[in-house]
C-alpha cells in the first residue's frame, strides 16, 4: 500500500496525470496518477486514505518547492491538473461533501480588481490539499461575499488584490464580513499586501504564498 500511494504522490508532484503524459523525465513510460489511483482503489485502498497519503501529499511537497522558489507556477499547475484528475475518480466514492471537504472557503478577487492568476493558484492549491472553495470571480463586492456567507454557513473568507488602488477596497469589505458575521474568519493575499496592513484593516491573517495558508488552514480543522 505504501509503495502504490508514494507513486501516486510523486505523480501529482510531477504532475504526471497518466501513463501518456510526456513529463518528468524520469517517469516516462511509468503509470501515471490516474491509473494509479484507479489501481489503489482496486486493490482495497480507502478513498479518504488515497486522498490524505497519496494526493494532499504531492501537492503539499510541490507547494513546499513554490514556497521555497524552487517550482513555479507551471509546475502548481500540473500538478492541480493532475490532483483534478483524480479527484473525479474518488469524488463519487465519498458519502458526503462534508467527508470529502476539510471545510469551505469563499474566495474573491476584490472589487475594482479584474487579476485573476493569484486567486486562482492559491484555489488549485487549496482544492488540492482538500478543501471546497466557492469562487466568486474577479471585482467582488462587500454584498457578494457576504451573500456568499449566508448560503455557506461556517466558511471561511480569502480575499485577493494585486494593485495597490483595489487593496484599499479590502477594508471596507473586512468590515462588512465583521459586522455580518463577528466569528468569520478573513484572509488576505496579494502582491501588494503585508501583514502590517493586514492586522490595520482586521483581517485575520496574510498569507505571501499558497503553502503557507494551507498549513494555516489544516490548524483550523474541528
Amino acid at each position: 500500500m505504501d509503495l502504490i500511494l508514494e507513486r501516486l504522490a510523486e505523480c501529482i508532484e510531477y504532475g504526471k496525470v497518466n501513463q501518456s503524459t510526456g513529463y518528468p523525465k524520469h517517469l516516462l513510460g511509468n503509470e501515471g496518477a490516474v491509473e494509479l489511483t484507479s489501481a489503489a482503489l482496486s486493490s482495497g485502498i480507502a478513498p479518504e486514505i488515497i486522498l490524505s497519503n497519496g494526493l494532499i501529499v504531492g501537492m503539499k511537497r510541490v507547494g513546499e518547492k513554490f514556497a521555497q522558489g524552487k517550482a513555479f507556477i507551471p509546475n502548481l499547475l500540473i500538478a492541480s491538473k493532475a490532483m483534478n484528475a483524480c479527484s473525479e475518480l474518488l469524488k463519487p466514492l465519498f458519502q458526503s461533501t462534508a467527508e470529502y471537504h476539510k471545510g469551505k472557503i469563499i474566495m474573491g478577487t476584490v472589487k475594482g480588481d479584474l487579476h485573476d492568476i493569484g486567486k486562482s493558484i492559491v484555489k488549485m492549491v487549496v482544492e488540492g490539499n482538500g478543501w471546497a472553495v466557492i469562487d466568486l470571480g474577479v471585482d467582488v463586492s462587500k454584498e457578494k461575499f457576504i451573500n456568499a456567507l449566508k448560503s455557506n454557513e461556517n466558511a471561511m473568507v480569502g480575499l485577493s488584490a494585486l494593485l495597490t488602488t483595489t487593496m484599499l477596497n479590502m477594508s471596507d469589505i473586512v468590515e462588512g464580513i465583521k459586522q455580518f458575521n463577528s466569528s468569520t474568519k478573513v484572509f488576505v493575499g496579494g502582491a501588494p499586501l503585508t501583514e502590517e496592513y493586514s492586522q490595520k484593516i482586521g483581517a485575520d491573517g496574510y498569507f505571501a504564498d499558497p503553502h503557507s495558508f494551507v498549513n494555516y488552514l489544516e490548524t483550523q480543522i474541528n
